[in-house]
């Protein structure tokens, strides 16, 4: 067989694994590119059956976007998250962007999202070797941690305001980025990093008036939402529990300052 051909080797069955109906794990090489993309959408096809979603850890950023493309290519009806790693090294003086943070809590609460979902479609979670050795939110962190807005509900800005400072959202004028907001007295501009542009809240009193999508550039409405949802921007919170913890593990690591 050529070396470019995909070639499959069967590993040997340990006894867990001789007991699981006779069954035994494989390991795949020597595919071109191309070619790979297509086994991987035949996996998710074939785990899909069986409720699961298969999972691709890619060598690096640069591999796991080339999937991507592939995939959409060869492998539309397969729905793809990427997970991507931080973007600065561990114990590093520089924190990760906010757009790669913002990446990884969308990423996350779409996974949650899957999970609740019960009509378990191919997917494929695409990530890479430096993300998934990083610790992410606790899931049940993550569920807790979102805020939920209907038109013609109501929302009270100060509780608002709280939960949007409280899981990492900062403060503008002018609301251009994922992860900002703007509060100009009952017009409240938000970007959730789960939304592809902005959303503007329109409150007379704590009763919503109505919720629009708008352009970051011009801040011309796009659509009307009936409802939308907000989710962290950040993977570690800074409540009064966390900054306590912090503080008590800061004093028996260095001492008292």
């Amino acid at each position: 067989m050529p070396p470019n051909a995909a070639q499959e080797a069967t590993k040997q069955n340990s006894p867990d694994e001789k007991s699981n109906q006779g069954s035994s794990p494989s390991t795949l090489y020597g595919a071109p590119e191309g070619q790979d993309a297509r086994v991987l959408a035949d996996k998710a096809r074939e785990l899909a059956k069986s409720q699961k979603i298969f999972t691709h850890i890619a060598l690096d950023d640069g591999r796991a976007e080339t999937l991507k493309d592939l995939l959409a290519f060869f492998a539309p009806d397969v729905e793809i998250i990427d997970f991507p790693a931080w973007d600065c090294l561990p114990y590093d003086r520089v924190s990760p962007s906010n757009d790669i943070v913002s990446r990884r809590v969308s990423s996350l609460a779409e996974l949650l999202a899957w999970k609740a979902d019960d009509k378990f479609l191919p997917r494929i979670l695409i990530t890479t070797i430096n993300a998934v050795l990083q610790k992410v939110t606790p899931e049940d962190v993550l569920k807790n941690a979102s805020l939920i807005a209907t038109d013609g509900g109501r929302l009270n800005i100060e509780d608002l305001q709280k939960f949007l400072g409280t899981n990492g959202y900062m403060r503008t004028d002018t609301v251009r980025e994922a992860g900002e907001f703007a509060i100009r007295g009952g017009i409240i501009d938000v970007f959730p990093p789960i939304y592809e542009n902005p959303v503007r809240i329109d409150l007379f009193g704590d009763e919503i008036e109505s919720i629009r999508s708008f352009d970051a550039m011009s801040q011309r409405t796009i659509e009307k939402l009936k409802n939308f949802t907000l989710k962290p921007v950040t993977e570690f919170f800074l409540d009064d529990e966390s900054i306590s913890r912090f503080r008590q593990q800061y004093r028996e690591a260095f001492g008292a300052v």
